[in-house]
């Protein structure tokens, strides 16, 4: 450490605190982060992807819980000697906890760090990170008589009853010691407001995936409940402005969007963004509290959560004009983070490209990428979605645009014609790409650069399925598909995919697959999965797309066809160029994307047979 600290955070690995660090030293703060494992610390990768320079960073190990030394070594604390600014983002966010668990992180962790601040000779300020919903109680008492204990956490549960007992203690010890404290009660914090970033899904996040995931029959609470949020991006940029912009200790912020839409209207704007159904009936908590919850599946800590209340942000505002800082408009920030956390399924996985839906000729389509100057446009087969370009995008050097097909994955119906919908997704793209299609996706792609030749710069048809052999006579029979497609599981469909290839199929591949599955339990997408299908495999529409296939390459498209050793072409490909990927199947680009970008890239090379004009 070249530099002696000057602030120091706890619980800077966590989802606010992260953010926090990153705007401390974006005001040239040199900031300290404790935590319990430095070498394994991945802090300082995250931000130098968030372009955030280390330098200033300090990363130290300590445990809050461990009494109040936190757990620092002697050298590192007398190297501590000169903090000014403590920030304790910790805190242990989960339902269902213990109360001795919740207590150790959330009381007397939060405690721990406030007695250690109190030794800085020099402390400005001490900056506690509590919650909207506790800190309303003007003369808070610590320590409560275990009776009312018991009672407080059988009534609000581990989680906001840990919140509560440790806001109590904090502002009582802080009093005794003589502590600059200053308190901030966050409400919900969603993702960044330009990227939709959040690597956190419970609470409201959870609410938003019962809608995406069509399990939300009803609303709970009434047409006034209140479930305000605050951008992540926001609420860490005026953490970062306390001790320069807050004028006195003491100060009780209530961090939060006034504007934040009514439970029932927000759930209304996120439905109508993701092309989901938003329910419609409103159900009190007071009637959901009386139902089993194996009948309502609502986790009885979260219904403390669904008030008509609204907060005080008065103070907060004055902090936040003094700094400077305007709130981004929430509409705006709910629709990225909802774009964002079906990127990342929830939690799941992480979007190797994120995207978002938007509109697309009557479609709320889910598109990722390069969405004006891409080098590729990938379209996926079924049923698959778009994450099944992950193992193709792990290796490709260029951009691309990804999208799910109407109706299919992620993205929601319209009553275009697939032509129509591709026509209307690549209306803003001002290169002129090469379109990689896998099997269903081969129709419209084929069908758009025979009507618009100089939009492309290539066609590559990844197994071409009205070339091969068509699928069974189960799968072209909605009626015995959609059950079958929707109970898939994702290993079931892994391993129908890939065949013998399944057990050796790369991580990526695997994702992937996991993301289709999930897609496939949506309400609706198998049956619509199944009609497209039954619809793909007519003996009219193979034909008329073989005929279309030899009328462009007579107009000099360039066009490239693939097709796996163990799913061979049987149709005439007329004069395109053929390569055949050994031992792969219909799935090539899941199996052997190595061999596909290598295609893309226009090199040959040795484990791929070419064959063709």
């Amino acid at each position: 450490m070249t530099t002696a600290p000057d602030t120091l955070v706890f619980g800077a690995t966590g989802f606010l605190g992260k953010w926090t660090v990153l705007h401390l030293l974006e005001r040239g703060r040199k900031v300290a982060a404790v935590v319990r494992d430095p070498a394994g610390n991945k802090l300082p990768g995250w931000l130098m992807d968030h372009g955030m320079s280390t330098e200033r960073l300090t990363v130290l190990g300590g445990d809050l819980t461990s009494g109040p030394g936190v757990g620092l070594s002697h050298t590192d604390d007398e190297r501590l000697s000169g903090v000014r600014d403590v920030f304790n983002t910790a805190a242990i966010y989960r339902f269902g906890l213990r109360r001795e668990e919740a207590r150790a992180v959330n009381v007397e962790g939060a405690v721990n760090v406030l007695r250690w601040a109190a030794t800085r000779p020099d402390l400005r300020r001490l900056v506690h990170v509590t919650g909207y919903r506790v800190g309303l109680d003007p003369r808070p008492r610590y320590p409560l008589p275990e009776a009312e204990l018991v009672e407080l956490y059988r009534d609000k549960g581990a989680y906001e009853g840990s919140k509560i007992e440790g806001d109590a203690a904090v502002r009582v010890v802080a009093a005794q010691l003589g502590t600059p404290l200053t308190v901030v009660n966050p409400s919900s914090v969603i993702g960044h407001s330009l990227t939709g970033e959040a690597d956190q899904y419970i609470g409201l996040a959870e609410l938003v995936r019962d809608l995406w995931q069509g399990k939300l029959p009803v609303v709970p609470g009434t047409a006034r409940t209140f479930v305000p949020v605050v951008a992540v991006d926001h609420f860490a940029k005026f953490m970062a402005s306390i001790p320069e912009h807050d004028p006195e200790p003491g100060g009780l912020h209530w961090v939060l969007d006034e504007n934040t839409p009514d439970l029932p209207d927000m759930l209304r704007l996120l439905a109508g963004h993701l092309g989901v159904r938003a329910p419609r009936t409103l159900i009190p908590v007071s009637l959901i509290r009386r139902l089993p919850t194996a009948l309502t599946g609502a986790n009885p800590e979260t219904l403390t959560f669904l008030t008509e209340d609204r907060y005080d942000t008065t103070s907060a505002d004055k902090v936040a004009e003094a700094a400077g800082l305007r709130r981004p408009p929430v509409q705006t920030a709910l629709r990225r983070w909802a774009d964002r956390l079906v990127a990342d399924e929830f939690g799941s996985a992480a979007a190797v490209l994120p995207g978002g839906f938007h509109d697309v000729s009557g479609s709320r389509t889910y598109v990722a990428g390069d969405r004006t100057s891409p080098g590729f446009v990938l379209l996926h087969g079924i049923p698959l979605d778009g994450e099944s370009w992950r193992p193709v995008l792990n290796g490709l050097d260029a951009s691309a645009l990804v999208a799910d097909l109407p109706g299919l994955g992620r993205s929601a119906p319209t009553e275009s014609t697939p032509l129509e919908w591709l026509t209307d997704l690549l209306a803003p793209v001002r290169t002129r790409p090469v379109i990689v299609a896998h099997s269903a996706a081969a129709a419209p792609a084929l069908r758009y650069a025979a009507a618009h030749p100089d939009r492309v710069a290539g066609l590559l048809l990844i197994s071409p399925y009205f070339l091969q052999k068509p699928a069974s006579a189960m799968f072209r029979t909605p009626l015995l598909a959609t059950p079958l497609l929707k109970k898939a599981s994702a290993e079931r469909l892994t391993s129908s995919l890939l065949g013998s290839g399944s057990d050796t199929a790369s991580s990526a591949a695997r994702t992937a697959i996991q993301s289709a599955a999930a897609q496939l339990r949506r309400p609706r997408v198998a049956r619509r999965t199944a009609t497209w299908l039954r619809a793909a495999n007519r003996p009219a529409e193979r034909a008329a797309l073989q005929a279309l296939l030899r009328e462009t390459t007579a107009v000099s498209v360039p066009l490239h066809l693939v097709a796996g050793q163990l799913d061979p072409l049987i149709g005439d490909p007329g004069q395109a160029a053929v390569t055949t990927v050994p031992t792969a199947g219909h799935h090539p680009h899941l199996t052997h994307p190595s061999a596909i970008v290598t295609i893309m890239s226009g090199r040959p090379a040795p484990q791929i047979s070419w064959c063709g004009p």
